[in-house]
């Protein structure tokens, strides 16, 4: 599959999913401690959330960075907008802004 291939991929899955979160491992089972972070950021907003394990999708991981502009995981995306890393939706979540960012979107739960 080609890098155009991999970035319209990476596209179609930011623009089919208005919460995504691009992880290592999955929600029940995160094998990072920054995804397992996010993962209780979102659901201690009451999220429902998409997610896509890009431990099992080598050619997404290595594409992800130059189509979001964001070098590291876990990535969060609401709307289709980079909204960043743990880092950020942790703080977010303490601040209150990531629940009124979630508000927003409809929401469907899984692997996308």
């Amino acid at each position: 599959m080609s890098k155009a291939d991999i970035q319209d991929i990476i596209r179609n899955q930011i623009e089919s999913n208005s919460v995504l979160l691009y992880m290592k491992g999955s929600p029940e089972a995160p094998e990072c401690g920054f995804s397992a972070q996010a993962v209780a950021a979102l659901k201690a907003c009451g999220a429902e959330f998409a997610y896509v394990n890009i431990l099992a999708a080598p050619s997404i991981r290595e594409r992800l960075p130059s189509v979001s502009g964001w070098p590291t995981f876990p990535q969060l995306f609401i709307n289709g907008e980079l909204i960043g890393g743990s880092d950020i939706v942790v703080g977010m979540a303490a601040d209150g802004s990531l629940k009124t960012a979630l508000a927003g979107a409809s929401t469907a739960e899984g692997e996308a």
